[in-house]
Formats: structure tokens, C-alpha cells, sequence
């Protein structure tokens, strides 16, 4: 490896510790749940195992939960959303589809 590549590495891991990736960085340190909202509407709650500088992550542990609207017959009242959810034990979410990611969430 050369010294620039010893230096982007170190430059990268000081950026993921004090930067907006701090987020995920803390959540691997100390086994945190962390909330995060998807682009197709459903939240994961779980545990980051793994990150890179693309929010891609491997999760454990996770909540999928969203809702849905039950589809009801004709000439029938509109039916109220459905809360959903399903547990994952481990799953690889990539980055692309991740909106927002809070830490501890009460």
C-alpha cells in the first residue's frame, strides 16, 4: 500500500468518525439500534453491522415495518391503512434507497 492510499484511508476513517457516517460508526461501536427511512416508504429498525461511504450496510436484528391499504370490494367504504411489520435477522441494505438514518430512537 502506498503512502497516499495509508493517508485516504486514514482521511476516511477520521471523516467517519466525526462526520455525518459518525451515525452509523457509533451505532457499530456500541451495538445501537438505529431508525431509517427508506425511498419505498417502509422504516428498518435494527443494528449496523457494517457501513461504507455509500450508507450500503449489512443490519441485524431489524423491524421492516410500513403500512398498507387493504383493498375492499365494490361500492364499499375506503379501508384505513394497516400497520405492517416483519422481522429480517440479517439483511445488506444499499445505500441508494436509504432517505434518512437517526441513532437511538425512544
Amino acid at each position: 500500500m502506498s503512502m497516499e492510499e495509508d493517508a485516504n484511508g486514514k482521511k476516511e476513517e477520521e471523516e467517519f468518525n466525526t462526520g455525518p457516517l459518525s451515525v452509523l460508526m457509533m451505532s457499530v461501536k456500541n451495538n445501537t439500534q438505529v431508525l431509517i427511512n427508506c425511498r419505498n416508504n417502509k422504516k428498518l429498525l435494527g443494528r449496523v453491522r457494517a457501513f461504507d461511504r455509500h450508507c450500503n450496510m449489512v443490519l441485524e436484528n431489524v423491524r421492516e415495518m410500513w403500512t398498507e391499504i387493504p383493498k375492499t370490494g365494490k361500492g364499499k367504504k375506503k379501508a384505513l391503512p394497516v400497520n405492517k411489520d416483519r422481522f429480517i435477522s440479517k439483511m445488506f441494505l444499499r445505500g441508494d434507497s436509504v432517505i434518512i438514518v437517526l441513532r437511538n430512537p425512544k
